[in-house]
C-alpha cells in the first residue's frame, strides 16, 4: 500500500496562492489514479480534483475550476495541487489519496484506497 504525505498548506489572505504537494512512497504511485480532497469543519469530506495514471484525465469540482490545477510528476512520485485566487471557502485540510487502478470511476471517498495525514490550508477575508 502506498504512503502519502502531503505538505504546503499554510494561512493565505483572499486571492493568494498556495502549492500543495503530496510525496508517495513506493514504486507503484505512477500506476495510481490520484486526487485531493478537503474536509472543512462540520462539513463532509468532498473531493476537489482528481488525475489519472498518467495524466490524460482530470477533474475538478466546480467550485475550484478556473482557478486549482492538478498535476503529478512520475518520476518523482510526487502530486501537486496548484491554488490560485483562494476564497475563504477553501478552508479546509486537504487529503492527497490513491486508487489502486489506472482510473477512477467516481470521486467519493469510497472510491480511493489510501490517505495521507492532511494539510491544513487557512485563507483569511
Amino acid at each position: 500500500q502506498v504512503q502519502l504525505v502531503e505538505s504546503g498548506g499554510g494561512l493565505v489572505h483572499t486571492g493568494g496562492s498556495l502549492r500543495l504537494s503530496c510525496a508517495a512512497s513506493g514504486r507503484t504511485f505512477s500506476s495510481y489514479a490520484m486526487a485531493w480532497f478537503r474536509q472543512a469543519p462540520g462539513k463532509e469530506r468532498e473531493a476537489v480534483s482528481g488525475i489519472s495514471w498518467n495524466g490524460d484525465n482530470s477533474y475538478y469540482a466546480d467550485s475550484v475550476k478556473g482557478r486549482f490545477t492538478i498535476s503529478r510528476d512520475n518520476a518523482k512520485n510526487t502530486l501537486y495541487l496548484q491554488m490560485n485566487s483562494l476564497k475563504p471557502e477553501d478552508t479546509a485540510v486537504y487529503y492527497c489519496a490513491a486508487a489502486r487502478r489506472h482510473y477512477t470511476a467516481g470521486y467519493y471517498p469510497g472510491d480511493f484506497d489510501s490517505w495521507g495525514q492532511g494539510t491544513q490550508v487557512t485563507v483569511s477575508s
